[in-house]
């Protein structure tokens, strides 16, 4: 069997990010298999006077597109580093990275927002949010959460991923939220999918825990939730 036949990477976040991720593992020499389990859709919601948002505050690069151009000048403080530059691909310009989770975008707002001088605005995704809003209340600011975009479970997995998990082509699958791998999961034991040979890679505890519910070949937490760290664990 050719070295090569064991090289699939289950990519199974949504675009834009999944283009991002295949990209790497083509340069680490890996084959990206893409397996979006979400669509992503932005949503319009209502913000309020823009004139007093301090910072927008962001965990995930999905609730970029349906902010305003009003924005644009208004700091934006991101969960990392991948979500920060799309912020700067979108035309914010004073864009700050918290290079970790909702704790350490907590830890950011904090060290670099004042209570005093306006409202954060808390973008994220349907259903989505609450503890970080919870977070930056109790740190004393007034926080204006709002959903900017929906991820939508899809129906059925792709294609190529199932022609790839059917050959046994996959050796591993990439978790990159809790959200993603639950549908993912679904997916997987609605169409009776064996991942016995396939190391599930998480970003973070939330992923992982949701990744429980399938038998396997192993489980890995990311040490930070970053790609780079998630990358780190392929074999």
């Amino acid at each position: 069997m050719p070295d090569t036949f064991r090289r699939g990477v289950l990519v199974t976040r949504p675009e834009p990010g999944a283009r991002d991720t295949a990209e790497r593992l083509r340069a680490l020499g890996f084959v990206p298999v893409m397996a979006p389990s979400l669509c992503i859709r932005p949503v319009a919601a209502e913000l309020g006077d823009l004139a007093e948002i301090q910072a927008v505050v962001v965990p995930s690069g999905n609730a970029l597109p349906a902010l305003p151009a009003e924005l644009r000048d208004v700091p934006v403080l991101a969960v990392g580093d991948a979500t920060a530059a799309r912020a700067r691909d979108v035309g914010f310009r004073d864009v700050r990275s918290a290079n970790g989770d909702a704790a350490a975008l907590t830890a950011l707002a904090v060290g670099t927002c004042n209570p005093v001088n306006g409202p954060l605005l808390l973008a994220c995704g349907r259903g989505q949010g609450h503890k970080l809003a919870a977070a930056l209340r109790g740190a004393g600011f007034t926080v204006r959460r709002r959903v900017t975009y929906a991820a939508t479970p899809v129906l059925t997995l792709a294609p190529d991923a199932r022609r790839a998990l059917a050959t046994d082509s996959v050796s591993a699958a990439l978790f990159f939220s809790g959200e993603t791998a639950a549908a993912f999961v679904r997916l997987a034991l609605r169409a009776k999918i064996d991942v016995g040979g396939i190391d599930a890679i998480s970003i973070g505890q939330p992923a992982a825990v949701a990744l429980e519910a399938l038998p396997w070949r192993s489980i890995r937490r990311a040490s930070q939730p970053t790609q780079d760290a998630m990358l780190a664990l392929l074999s």
